[in-house]
């Protein structure tokens, strides 16, 4: 069942950013990547494959219909920026949309957000979260940031951001209003599924619960069933 919920009125895109696939040396095993996103000007164009104009380096680990588009929140870049000692712009995360005025990380997995007016911009719906890696960390001490522990502290600080699914495709640009048009009826957040996904493994049963979960998180709560099939009546997700 899905609920409506309002959405506070200065919900907007801030910035939408992409980025070209390049070489590095320090970008991992790949020696490629594009976590270099970088904020454009005038309307883009957002498909099931993704943003336009943005590519995907580690097409394994990253990209595909549940990861189209990666969303991060600017109050989120403002708690990192004294952490890490020094500016975080938008699109450093390598997200495609920097949000403002919405709480993404208490987004639940299924909630659906229309940017912009139906009809011309995108409809939107939580599918996965970001799980940090070294290619991350690097990239922050390419850029002059404190990066020691990072995917630790990124971890503990619980401010993940979400992968979106494009459900319905449109244009959108920086200003877009952003809505939250309805909420599943479940308690899993994009923190919760972080944590089970990481942390708290015994949770990852439940993620089957849920409907409109991502296929990468689906595998793993697949296969952890399996080899531990007395964890079905495990800890709730939220």
């Amino acid at each position: 069942m899905m609920c409506a919920v309002s959405t506070p009125p200065t919900a907007q895109v801030l910035a939408v950013n992409v980025g070209p696939a390049r070489d590095e040396e320090w970008a991992g095993k790949l020696r490629r990547t594009a976590i270099d996103k970088r904020p454009v000007t005038g309307p883009v164009g957002v498909a099931p494959t993704g943003v336009e104009g943005d590519e995907i380096a580690d097409l394994v680990n990253h990209g595909g219909a549940d990861q189209a588009v990666y969303a991060y929140a600017r109050e989120d870049l403002d708690h990192w920026e004294t952490s890490l000692g020094g500016p975080v712009a938008p699109g450093m995360f390598g997200e495609n949309l920097t949000t403002v005025g919405i709480d993404v990380n208490a987004a639940l997995v299924g909630e659906r957000w229309q940017v912009g007016e139906p009809g011309t911009g995108p409809l939107l719906e939580v599918a996965d979260v970001r799980i940090p890696c070294r290619v991350f960390a690097n990239w922050l001490g390419e850029r002059g940031l404190d990066d020691r522990a990072w995917v630790k502290r990124f971890a503990d600080a619980g401010r993940p951001g979400p992968y979106l699914r494009v459900l319905e495709p449109g244009i959108v640009s920086a200003g877009d209003p952003l809505r939250v048009v309805h909420r599943p009826d479940h308690d899993l957040s994009i923190v919760g599924l972080f944590r089970a996904l990481t942390t708290e493994r015994d949770r990852l049963p439940r993620l089957l619960e849920v409907p409109a979960l991502g296929a990468r998180a689906r595998a793993m709560a697949e296969t952890y069933l399996e080899r531990h099939p007395a964890a079905a009546d495990g800890a709730p997700i939220s």
